[in-house]
């Protein structure tokens, strides 16, 4: 089992130390986070730096993944994934064995696919993307890069969601549109 460190240590990472313990593919080495929480704990495993130990970290350790969410905005994430890539850091995909991921499907690098998530066949997840809990990437459908696909998101068929979009949770595309910017919860974009 290859090591992995988180980069950051709230909520969002909670649920992906779930999905990782549950993919059984990567053993988690510890979380990187704000400089005052090293020595903590997160669900029983500890904070061992902060953003400026990465690049000693990174003579350790080859695997990364960001762990910080994407609510507000997702600058922070974006710059973080590329500051791992640009420091040599592997940011693999993160797949839970209780979602689906359908053959011809791709999921790009640093992306999670959380529990109960559906990715069908021919859609194409970019690379630092989140699929959260219980959504649906319907067929042929593509998520551009630094994107979160909310909690019981529905990505109908064909439907392009432009890099850095937010869809929050239980919005609903229809077939074959275009999606940018900031989506509120339970809105239906048509």
């Amino acid at each position: 089992m290859q090591n992995i460190l988180l980069v950051g240590g709230g909520g969002h990472c909670h649920s992906v130390i779930d999905v990782i313990e549950q993919e059984g593919k990567f053993a988690i080495a510890g979380i990187i986070d704000k400089k005052e929480l090293i020595g903590t704990d997160v669900l029983g495993y500890k904070v061992i730096g902060c953003d400026d130990d990465l690049i000693g970290l990174r003579k350790k350790f080859s695997h990364a993944l960001v762990t910080l969410g994407h609510i507000k905005t997702n600058k922070l994430r974006k710059e973080l994934f590329e500051y791992l890539i640009k420091l040599g850091f592997t940011l693999p995909s993160v797949v839970s064995p209780l979602s689906y991921v359908a053959k011809g499907a791709s999921i790009g690098n640093g992306s999670i696919v959380m529990h109960q998530s559906l990715v069908n066949s021919n859609a194409q997840i970019g690379h630092n993307c989140i699929i959260n809990t219980k959504a649906l990437v319907e067929h042929d459908a593509k998520i551009e890069d630094n994107t979160h696909i909310s909690t019981g998101v529905i990505i109908n068929g064909g439907t392009i969601v432009k890099e850095n979009t937010f869809v929050g949770s239980g919005a609903i595309t229809k077939e074959y549109t275009e999606v940018s910017g900031f989506i509120k919860a339970g809105s239906v974009v048509k």
